[in-house]
Order: structure tokens, then sequence, then C-alpha cells
């Protein structure tokens, strides 16, 4: 049977354990508090939902078959901060977690949220707005939103959609599949096992790949792109960039072909290439090894060069 709760002022939720408040000054005006913690039973394997506004979410995994919620609403008053509904859906498999916007919504009106859950969890909606999301140790599909925030994801399991605007996507040891992409933010990659679709603008690119099947795209504009390929690489790569250069580091044991284009500038090989094609000062067609997977490096104002590792 499905239980549903709701925290807002005059009610008091069973799971509830705490409330405090407080009043926090900032610049001109001051901002109202009202804590809460409140824990639902979940099963190894179960899932999660998460929907705020105007605050951070921060996931982590535990040993306890539980999911424990703690967080802060705040508001202009104390009023609005007290009326602030946290609504969680709850069965023995999932917990979902919505602090849905009020009709006369103010800038300086939201909630953050701090969640453990059993590790593994399958993390599949995560979402807020003017804030970051970071997680540690889940499952996917996962798929998170923000805006004005930072991303950070380390030790998930499973294929990651991921977007924000005006800030960073920092990821590590991810285990699947990756599609990311901010405006205006840094992206940074270590230990992907599996596609990696990442784009940003005015920002660097940097991304380690450790599966060496799996397609790998980035697209940045007016900055730089750093990327390194697995031993024994065996799939296409696709980087664009303008006014930016590309530096991609690759075993000795690469088979690729390769097409390398940039204006204004030049590119350096540590590798043999047989020359097919065209070949210039800033263009470069031809042969790594014994061939393969086309390795595509297009940017313009930016300087190319392949690196040994």
């Amino acid at each position: 049977m499905r239980a549903k709760s709701v925290l807002a002022l005059g009610g008091l939720s069973a799971a509830l354990l705490s409330l405090t408040s407080c009043i926090v000054g900032v610049g001109d005006w001051e901002r109202h508090n009202k804590d809460f913690h409140m824990s639902y039973p979940l099963k190894p394997g179960g899932r999660l939902s998460v929907e705020t506004f105007n605050g951070s979410i921060d996931i982590s995994g535990w040993d306890e078959d539980t999911v424990d919620i703690s967080g802060t609403k705040y508001g202009p008053t104390q009023d609005a901060a007290d009326n602030l509904r946290v609504n969680v859906d709850n069965t023995p498999d999932s917990v979902s977690i919505r602090v849905p916007r009020p009709t006369e919504w103010r800038n300086n009106q939201g909630a953050r949220l701090t969640i453990k859950v059993p590790r593994k969890t399958q993390l599949e909606h995560i979402v807020t707005t003017n804030s970051s999301i970071q997680t540690d140790d889940g499952v996917g599909p996962t798929r998170m939103r923000t805006s004005n925030g930072s991303i950070r994801v380390a030790d998930l399991h499973g294929e990651l959609e991921a977007e924000t605007s005006n800030s960073s996507i920092e990821l590590e040891r991810v285990d699947g599949n990756v599609r990311v992409h901010s405006s205006n933010g840094h992206i940074r990659a270590e230990r992907v096992n599996g596609s990696v679709d990442a784009s940003t603008s005015n920002s660097k690119v940097d991304v380690e790949v450790d599966r060496t099947d799996k397609e790998v795209r980035i697209g940045t504009t007016n900055s730089g792109v750093e990327l390194e390929l697995p031993p024994h690489f065996s799939s296409s790569v696709h980087v664009n960039t303008n006014n930016g250069g590309i530096t991609l580091r690759m075993g000795s044991d690469v088979n690729a072909r390769l097409s390398a284009r940039t204006s204004n500038s030049s590119i350096d090989t540590e590798f043999e290439i047989r020359a097919q094609g065209e070949l210039s000062r800033n263009r470069l067609e031809g042969s790594i090894g014994s061939g393969g997977p086309l390795i595509d490096l297009s940017t313009s104002n930016g300087s190319i060069r392949l690196v040994r590792r």
C-alpha cells in the first residue's frame, strides 16, 4: 500500500525527528530557516527521485536499508519557511521527495537536502535550480538537471545524463555511458567506463576514458580540450572546439584513421602518420598504425597535439 507524508506548518509526520528555526542575515534582507529530519525504509536496489528548487541536493550511500533525509527550508519570513512543503511518497521499493514551488514564490525561498540512501540505490531523477547536485555511490540510469549550480557524480554504476548552466560538471568513476552538457561551465570526467558525449561553451573539457570500444564525442567553444584514451582503444573520436587547443593522449598501440584540422595554428604529433590526401601545417589526414576507427579533431585558432601516454 502506498503511503504519503507531507511536512508543513502545523503538521508533524511520524518520520519527523527534529525541527529548529533560525534567522540568517544575507545582504539587506533576512532569511528565516526551518530544519527538518525524517527517514523511510527502502529495500536494497530501490529507487530514489528528488526535486527541489533554490537549494542543493547531496546524496550519499550508506549501509542501512533506510533513506535518511535532513534539510533546511528557508524564506523571507518565518511563516514562508515553515509553510514550504516537503512531500514524500514512499513504498518499500521507492522514495520520491518533492519540494513544490509556492504560488507566490520569492527568490530568497527554497530548500536544500542532504540524503543518505542504501548503497546501489537507483538515482532516477534528481532536479534542482540555482544550486548544486552531488552524489556518491548510486546506480543508473540517472538523469540530473540544475541551473546555475555545479554537478558532481562519483561511483555511479549505469548510464548518466546531466545538464547545468553557468557551472561545472565533474565525474569520477562512472561505469556506464555518459551524456553531459553545460553552458559556460568546465567539464571534467575521470575513469568513465562507457561512451562519452560532452558539450559546453566558453570552458575547458578534460576527459579520461577507461572503456576501449565506446565512442567519444566532445564539443566546446572558446576553450580547450584535454582527452586521454586507454590502451587498445578501438572506437571513434570526434572533438570540435573554437579558439582553443586540443591535446589527445593515446597508447602507442593505437590503430586509427586521423583527420586533424586547425586554422591559424599548428598540428604536432608523437605518432607516425601515413599521410593521405592534403598535408600541411594546419591539416593532417592519414593513418596511425594499421588504421581503424576515425579520430576527427577540429579547431580554429588553437593547436592540435597528439601525445603518447
